[in-house]
């Protein structure tokens, strides 16, 4: 398999559909990590092009892969391996291009419906076939910039929930699951 993953910090929405950029979370940056490591993704994208943030996200990633984190909690520096920060989504598939040999399919969540949705099944065929950047915005979802990009849109995780505002950790374990869990 030859599937990434990208926590992205903008272009995201806030409440009111504005266009902005979240702040990075300690809980997400390790939570996600571990997710991709148990489910073997081949890197996990921390976006944000706030130069702070990505300072942020550099000091803990030096903790658990060099500091004293690293020799308590080998398996945290295992799942933090393969995360980076990076500036921007294109930054991101730029990094895969040069990896894989091909740019990767754009995969986006969203807790929203009204667009045209791929089933779990149809994506994980699809990341069988060409490598693939799963998007998971953070804040109240992805930019219609960032969406409009994208070969496929996830059906949300509980499409006709009356609530349906999973943290972004908790989505993006279930979706990983979703997609390369075990099906029986």
């Amino acid at each position: 398999m030859s599937a990434w993953v990208a926590l992205v910090h903008h272009p995201v929405l806030d409440r009111a559909g504005d266009v902005i950029t979240t702040a990075v979370t300690n809980l997400d940056v390790h939570d996600i990590a571990r997710s991709a490591r148990t489910y073997d993704v081949a890197g996990y994208f921390v976006v944000t092009p706030i130069e702070a943030q990505r300072r942020l996200v550099e000091r803990i990633l030096s903790h658990w892969r060099d500091g004293s984190g690293a020799r308590r909690v080998p398996e945290r520096t295992e799942a933090l391996a393969r995360c980076e920060v990076v500036d921007t989504v294109d930054d991101a598939i730029a990094a895969i291009e040069e990896r894989a040999g091909q740019a990767p399919s754009l995969i986006a969540t969203t807790a929203r419906s009204g667009r045209p949705m791929a089933s779990y099944g149809e994506v994980a065929a699809s990341i069988a076939q060409r490598p693939g950047l799963i998007l998971f915005g953070t804040g109240h979802g992805l930019a219609p910039g960032v969406l409009d990009r994208v070969d496929h849109v996830l059906k949300p995780i509980q499409p006709d929930a009356s609530y349906n505002h999973l943290s972004v950790r908790a989505a993006a374990a279930i979706t990983l699951d979703r997609l390369f869990g075990a099906t029986d």
